[in-house]
């Protein structure tokens, strides 16, 4: 009878052993949530002439925000979608008129970003992946002359794309870490008093380097 008993729970463990090692692989499937940080940088853009010696034109800062984002594994490569709620604390430093894009005082504000990403997985835990898609950004600015001053909003339209590593700490925590460049080709201008300007053109490079754990569901 002893030796009966051990017998089954020997084939137990045996047939539940795989079973348990198949529930616990990362699937890189399904609905997804995470936590963003990392390093931001906004700057003029290639075609932009500045004459000011004093003006590097350009504000860096601390990012940080939330993502969420759907996947589908097709079998040695993950397509999915996703979007972005980040803010920044990228400023500028100085508050005189002459300063950083030609304003006063200005602050990198929330951006919003939504798009699609796909990769290949380079073994079961890792995927690599490209990214892409829209971004609206903001830009706090304090304009105006020796005489009056006025704090108003530019919100900036562009395109985004990134590449980036994600790894499977388990079935459903992940960490991962990637570079995004976007760029800004047209803005408009929110006024104090709730007006707001027609849209024109500009040239605004944005470059991030950024860590993130997430859950997946």
């Amino acid at each position: 009878m002893r030796k009966l008993m051990v017998a089954t729970l020997l084939a137990g463990v045996t047939v539940s052993a795989p079973a348990l090692a198949q529930d616990a692989a990362p699937s890189f499937t399904g609905p997804r949530v995470e936590g963003i940080l990392g390093w931001d940088h906004t700057g003029a853009g290639s075609s932009v002439d500045n004459d000011n010696g004093r003006d590097d034109e350009s504000i860096n800062g601390l990012l940080y925000g939330v993502g969420a984002g759907y996947d589908v594994n097709l079998g040695g490569a993950v397509v999915g979608v996703e979007g972005e709620w980040t803010d920044s604390t990228s400023k500028s430093s100085r508050r005189d008129f002459t300063d950083q894009f030609g304003f006063g005082r200005v602050k990198q504000g929330r951006d919003l970003y939504v798009g699609a990403r796909a990769g290949i997985l380079a073994n079961p835990s890792t995927l690599l992946y490209v990214k892409g898609g829209y971004t609206n950004t903001k830009l706090d600015v304090l304009a105006g002359d020796t005489d009056e001053t006025t704090d108003t909003s530019f919100k900036l339209n562009g395109w985004r794309v990134g590449a980036g590593v994600e790894r499977a700490i388990n079935a459903n925590t992940f960490a991962k870490i990637e570079y995004r460049y976007s760029k800004y080709d047209d803005a408009h201008i929110n006024f104090a008093d709730g007006t707001t300007s027609d849209q024109f053109g500009i040239d605004t490079d944005r470059h991030q380097v950024v860590g993130s754990v997430g859950w997946r569901f």
